[in-house]
Parts: structure tokens; C-alpha cells; sequence
């Protein structure tokens, strides 16, 4: 077993020997695959849809189950590794992420795929918070600048490439290459942490402790949520009934769970991590970070695919330059970690990230790469001036014991962030949309000389059709409604960069954590 020196207030002290430096290398592509995973089947769902004859409706559960097995596995992931050993628990949930991959590219109808989808996200899931345990369990403090920069740069880089790989698979293979890719990579990792990373031994006297009832509660609490959210933009919230009863349940198991993990002498899920004020408001921030990590990738594909009317490959083309910058940048970062005080590289970049977005807050219809192109480079920056901090933060001021368990709470704030600000994000754009909709509707007045001559213009480009009159309403109308569209973006673009300005102050409340 590879000796690392420890000390139970600042961690290891000696470098980790350079097999399990390799090793550690190993589980961070593990964890850039699961990551990676949401993003390349996110913009081929048509081409799935078509493959295994689904509904618009049905396909959306290949994401939704994904997500929903996915955040349910990732706070579990402490207690995992604490009773098979964190090599043990990361190659189980390799090898069953890459069965479960293989599965889904065999799959011939939507149900199949629907549950292969959850198998693939719950056993991806772990493989997160366990690559950033092992990171602050074997590296000393002193190397954490260039450690965080290789994470925070796959956890980044992963969802902003995700569209481009995915484009190019679905363009030039087929749709089960975006699964068969994974079984190679899959068994390789899974071979190289077995051999490599052997850091700990299981406890298992943990496992007669579990709390099953606990582990309910949080697949119940954790799982409605994540199903409200994803799924309430889409069937107008609480005016629909399955949301509704979601919901209900959703607070009666949150209500449970809190209530039966600070009273049971072994929880399910230690939140006492949360005591710790470094912690507690390093995933708060975690969480607004996802919110636009997530959502920023959600929301170009959408504005250029809706509005442009790009193809997957088209979009992902536009999108690289966010993985490029990130790149490019996050080495620098880790450095300057190491010797810039964390607290105004965090504030640096939830400012940069801000104003990022706000660039692209007078968006027009015909807005494509150019217009893209300087945002993507500011946001790319900082964002991973967000997240390299921010992990070093929460984690900095606790000892090696507590982080496995800190882990999956500071990534299931993240994704819960990602899922909220989705579940906001498509909200506020049909609420924006009707809104400048019903804004736009009395310009368009026969009194208004321009409103005449444009509709005449439309008159005469249409007059092979039968009734040019009727048709040459109808292009307005589509005009409009594509400049409600445009105005919407708009907003949310603005709306989402002020967040992020008006959230850097809780960078305030923070301990400066030592650098080595």
C-alpha cells in the first residue's frame, strides 16, 4: 500500500509517490467521463429520439433519469468508500458506469434506455466526489494550486466540450457511439485505479451501522426534487398534478431526512461538515457556480439552435472557444492559487464571470460566433478562477477525515445549483417571451408607416403563395415572436451576470485558508 504521511489537521505532508500520482491521474479522467457524459448526449437527444422511436416527451427522461440516479449516488459516496476502500469504490463505480454505457449504446426502445441511463448516472455519480477526496487525501496543501487546476479544469472544461464532441460524433458515426466511446477509456481507468491508487483499507464495521432508513430519505428527498426541477419549467409547475404530488413528497422526505441525520448516531450523510463557516459558504458558492456553469451551457445551445437555427456541430463549433480559454487558463490559476490569496482570486473571478455574461446581454437575431466569441473568453476565465478557489476553500480548513464525506455534499450543492438555475433559466425565459410578446403586439399598428411598408415587403416575396395577405401576417408574426425570443436571452443574460456580482461580497465572510 502507498505510504502517504498525514496530519490530521492539514493532511499529507509528503508528496504521494508518483504511482499514486498516475493513479490520481486515472480517476480524474473517471470523473471527466461521467461528467462529460450529460453534455454529448445533451445535444443529440433528436437523433436518439429518432434511433429508439420515443416521444418529445419520452426523451427527456434520458437526461432527467441520468441526473436523478446521479445526485442521489453522489453524496453516498463517502459512505462507500469508507466501507469498500476508495479504490474499491471508484472501480465498482467505473466498471458499472461503463457496463451501463455499453447497455445504453444495445438499447432498442426508450424504456431500456430510460433505466440503463439511471444504472450509468448512479454508478457515474461516485466517481465525482471520490476524485476529489482522493486529491486532498494524498496531496500535501503546498500542491493543491496545480492539484485544483487539473480539476477544476475537468470540471469545466467537461460540460463546455461536451457539446462540440457530442456534435461530432452524432455527425460523423452514429448516436451509440456516444456510449460506445466509454468502454475503452472505461476498462482502462478501472485497471489503472485498481493497480495504482490503493490509499486506504475498508471498514467494515460501518456497514452494520448503515442507516437504511436514512438512505430512503435521501433517495426520496433528493430524487422528487431533482425530478420538480427538471420537469416543472416543462408542465407549468404546480398546475400540474404529478409536480404537485413530486413536490409534497419531496418536503415530507426532506423534512424526514433532516430530522433522522441529526439525531442518529451514524447518519447516512454527516452534515456536520457544514460547521465549518469555510465550508458551509464554499459550497454556497459552489452552488451559485453551478448555477452558471450550468446554465451558461444550457443556455447558448439553446439561444443558437432556436433562434440561429445552427446544428449540433455548428453549436458545439461556437461553444469550443469556453473550453479553450479554460484550458489555456487553468494553470495559471493553480498557480497563482498557491501564492495569491484565494479570497480575491474567488472575488476576481465571480466578477470576470459576471461581466461575462452581461456582455451578451444585447443579443440580436442574427448573433453568432463573433458575438460570442470575447463573452465565452472572459466567462471561460472566470469560471475556473471560481472553482479552483472554491474547492480549496471549503475543503482547505477541514481535516483528511471529513473530506471524502464533504465531497459529495460540496458537489451535490453544485449540481443542485446546475439543476435550480435550469429549472429558473426556463421559467424566466417563457415568462420574458410573453412578456415582450405582449409588449411588442401593439407596435404593430396599419397606422405606422413602417409597419406598412415592411408587411408590403413580405406581400411581395410571398406572392406565389395563394393568399400573400395572410401569409405576410404570418412572417410578422414570426418576426416578432423571434425578437421576443432574442429580448428574452436578453434578460436572462443579464439577470444571470448580475447574480454573480451581487453574491462576490459572501467571499467577505471567509477565512483566509493557509496555502501550504
Amino acid at each position: 500500500m502507498a505510504e502517504v504521511v498525514t496530519d490530521t489537521a492539514s493532511g499529507p505532508r509528503e508528496a504521494p509517490s508518483r504511482r499514486t500520482q498516475l493513479g490520481f491521474v486515472a480517476a480524474v479522467f473517471g470523473m471527466f467521463m461521467a461528467i462529460l457524459d450529460i453534455q454529448i448526449v445533451a445535444s443529440s437527444l433528436n437523433e436518439i429520439q429518432a434511433g429508439v422511436s420515443a416521444s418529445a416527451d419520452e426523451i427527456s427522461w434520458v437526461q432527467t433519469s441520468y441526473l436523478i440516479a446521479e445526485i442521489i449516488m453522489i453524496p453516498l459516496s463517502g459512505m462507500l468508500t469508507r466501507i469498500l476502500s476508495t479504490r474499491v469504490a471508484f472501480v465498482v463505480s467505473c466498471l458499472g458506469f461503463t457496463l451501463a454505457s455499453l447497455g445504453c449504446a444495445m438499447a432498442n426502445s426508450i424504456e431500456s434506455l430510460i433505466v440503463l441511463r439511471a444504472i450509468q448516472g448512479f454508478m457515474g455519480g461516485a466517481m465525482i466526489p471520490i476524485a476529489y477526496a482522493i486529491s486532498f487525501s494524498v496531496f500535501p496543501r503546498r500542491m493543491m494550486g496545480s492539484v485544483q487546476a487539473v480539476m477544476g479544469l475537468v470540471a469545466t472544461l467537461a460540460p463546455s466540450v461536451g457539446p462540440t464532441v457530442g456534435g461530432y460524433i452524432t455527425e460523423f458515426a452514429s448516436w451509440h457511439w456516444l456510449f460506445l466511446a466509454n468502454a475503452v477509456p472505461g476498462v482502462l481507468v478501472s485497471l489503472a485505479v485498481w493497480r495504482l491508487l490503493d490509499i486506504d483499507r475498508p471498514d467494515r464495521r460501518a456497514l452494520r451501522h448503515l442507516d437504511l432508513i436514512g438512505l430512503a430519505l435521501l433517495a426520496l428527498f433528493l430524487g422528487t426534487l431533482e425530478f420538480s426541477l427538471e420537469e416543472g419549467p416543462g408542465d407549468d409547475w404546480f398546475a400540474s398534478r404529478t409536480i404537485l404530488i413530486a413536490a409534497f413528497v419531496c418536503a415530507l422526505a426532506s423534512l424526514g431526512f433532516f430530522w433522522r441525520t441529526l439525531r442518529h448516531r451514524h447518519p447516512i450523510v454527516d452534515l456536520r461538515a457544514f460547521a465549518n463557516l469555510n465550508f458551509a459558504v464554499g459550497a454556497w458558492l459552489g452552488f451559485v457556480v453551478g448555477i452558471g456553469l450550468y446554465g451558461l451551457v444550457y443556455l447558448l445551445p439553446l439561444f443558437l439552435g432556436n433562434v440561429r437555427g445552427y446544428s449540433a456541430l455548428q453549436i458545439g463549433e461556437v461553444m469550443i472557444v469556453t473550453g479553450v480559454a479554460m484550458f489555456l487558463t487553468a494553470p495559471l490559476v493553480g498557480r497563482a492559487s498557491d501564492k495569491v490569496d484565494l479570497r480575491v482570486l474567488l472575488l476576481l473571478g465571480m466578477t470576470l464571470t459576471g461581466i461575462g455574461t452581461i456582455m451578451n446581454a444585447n443579443l440580436t437575431a442574427e448573433a453568432g460566433f463573433d458575438a460570442f466569441f470575447w463573452p465565452q473568453v472572459v466567462r471561460g476565465v472566470g469560471l475556473v478562477m471560481c472553482l479552483i478557489p472554491t474547492s480549496r476553500i471549503a475543503f482547505g480548513t477541514l481535516p483528511p477525515s471529513e473530506v471524502g464525506n464533504a465531497s459529495g455534499l460540496f458537489n451535490v450543492m453544485r449540481n443542485l445549483g446546475g439543476a435550480v438555475g435550469l429549472a429558473l433559466l426556463d421559467t424566466i425565459r417563457d415568462w420574458r417571451e410573453d412578456y415582450h410578446w405582449n409588449q411588442l403586439i401593439p407596435a404593430i399598428d396599419s397606422g405606422r408607416e413602417v409597419v406598412n411598408a415592411t408587411q408590403a415587403q413580405y406581400q411581395q416575396l410571398l406572392a406565389a403563395t395563394g393568399d400573400p395577405q395572410t401569409a405576410s401576417l404570418g412572417m410578422l408574426s414570426r418576426t416578432l415572436l423571434e425578437q421576443a425570443m432574442v429580448m428574452a436571452y436578453n434578460d436572462i443574460f443579464l439577470w444571470l451576470g448580475m447574480l454573480y456580482l451581487l453574491v462576490a461580497p459572501l467571499i467577505l465572510l471567509l477565512k483566509r485558508p493557509a496555502h501550504a
